[in-house]
């Protein structure tokens, strides 16, 4: 049993857990959910708990589109059950005797939701099985504490300051303290924004990992709405500031042996393959990793978020970064990801690059060294670039399955849609007395 996991059924039977928290996250990894009386989930565990499968067709405000392969008016909308993974269980801090648990979501007969973001994650996992490797998952998330009036916490940028730390305090050491059991904090401090917080989870295989970031998600916007604060992980609150990311680290193993453990001081091929594959197939995996047309706002020169498909040792002007450590920590980590991202979909993406370089075999070429921003094909710089992008990677698109894939570029072409024919200030302030 890992860290922080419960026995949710013997916690039932003795009274201690009245309420039971039964979460999944929609395509904008958002927590969607029901709250169960104990007695109840006990007995719908088997058939699960119900959900329209609208929620799998809706944007960012709720209006459910046309055009998904899912679902939509010429289905009905039927309902989809959410089968509890019990080993997913945690207390949830904030709430005496109340549980958190996710799961999977089937159809009314027991089948797989094929468009589910944790079904997607599954599936890419099955094909590295297939391939005869496992992967562990890292993954650093950032976020902004702001007042009601979106206002930073603190000013000034003091990167891992101590002191800054503090000033956020009660607010920050709350969160952190609150989290204890609910996710595997490896470590945590300020970054390079003002208010902005970074939180290091512990790695775990992939669907527990992105099982950990979703609740550390829902976690931190709870405990900070309870601070009188906001905790936001949008990717680019403020101009001129840093933007958010959601950095990932990936190890493969192949029977219990790191398959990445160097050799000679470098990468081995297999992990070559891996980086070769992430650099041919970045564009087609942005979208899932910047799902937002604010996530693209993130990518500058010179802010520490990348803008070319480049890798390098230990060098953050990439978007692939190689740390040759010891044999079990040798990792990968991918820089595109933003904090706005669906942590399956981002994971999800991930591994489908991973598997695409080792059945491809590519070579990555040298590594580069220096500022990277000047070099390297440009990754797509806006929303509806990264949904052509991934619709247009055939190879991708079947790692995540093709309908999938295409309600996410649905949901996605609406954002794009909704941005573009916006009036703004900007526009009012740019054109209003001049044309």
């Amino acid at each position: 049993m890992s860290a922080g996991a419960i026995d949710l059924l013997g916690l039932i039977t003795a009274g201690e857990i009245k309420e039971v928290e039964v979460a999944w996250a929609d395509h904008q990894g958002y927590p969607r959910g029901k709250r169960i009386p104990a007695a109840i989930f006990v007995a719908r565990l088997e058939k699960g708990i119900a959900f329209s499968d609208a929620a799998l067709s809706w944007d960012y405000e709720g209006d459910v589109l046309d055009g998904c392969k899912l679902t939509g008016w010429f289905s009905g909308y039927p309902d989809m059950f959410l089968i509890p993974d019990l080993a997913t269980a945690r207390r949830v801090p904030w709430k005496d005797g109340t549980a958190l648990v996710t799961g999977n979501l089937v159809n009314d007969h027991g089948v797989a939701i094929r468009t589910s973001p944790r079904t997607v994650l599954q599936r890419v996992v099955a094909r590295l099985a297939e391939l005869g490797y496992t992967a562990k998952i890292g993954a650093e998330l950032e976020f902004y504490l702001v007042d009601d009036a979106a206002q930073p916490q603190a000013t000034g940028i003091q990167c891992y300051s101590l002191a800054k730390a503090n000033e956020l305090d009660p607010c920050f050491d709350d969160l952190l303290h609150g989290l204890n059991g609910f996710v595997e904090v490896e470590g945590s401090n300020v970054e390079y924004g003002p208010a902005q917080c970074e939180v290091n989870l512990n790695h775990a295989d992939p669907v527990a990992a992105a099982d950990q970031a979703f609740r550390l998600k829902y976690g931190i916007r709870e405990l900070a709405r309870r601070q009188d604060m906001v905790a936001t992980f949008m990717a680019k609150p403020f101009n001129g500031q840093s933007g958010c990311s959601m950095h990932l680290h990936v190890s493969l193993w192949r029977d219990g042996t790191p398959v990445f453990a160097p050799e000679d001081g470098s990468e081995t091929a297999i992990a070559k393959h891996v980086i070769a594959g992430l650099l041919k197939h970045l564009p087609g995996i942005t979208l899932p990793g910047a799902p937002t047309v604010n996530s693209y706002k993130r990518f500058e020169a010179n802010s520490f978020a990348p803008t070319t498909a480049t890798w390098g040792r230990d060098n953050r002007t990439c978007s692939v970064r190689s740390l040759l450590e010891s044999p079990s920590s040798t990792r990968i980590e991918l820089r595109t990801g933003a904090s706005d991202a669906n942590p399956y979909w981002a994971t999800a993406c991930l591994l489908a690059a991973v598997c695409a370089g080792l059945e491809e075999q590519g070579d990555p070429g040298a590594f580069g060294t220096g500022n990277l921003y000047e070099q390297g094909e440009l990754l797509p710089t806006t929303l509806i670039d990264a949904v052509r992008a991934i619709r247009s990677d055939t190879v991708i698109v079947d790692l995540l399955g093709a309908d999938a894939v295409n309600d996410l570029c649905v949901i996605s072409e609406r954002e794009w849609s909704a941005f573009t024919t916006a009036v703004t200030q900007w526009d009012y302030d740019r054109y209003l007395k001049i044309v």
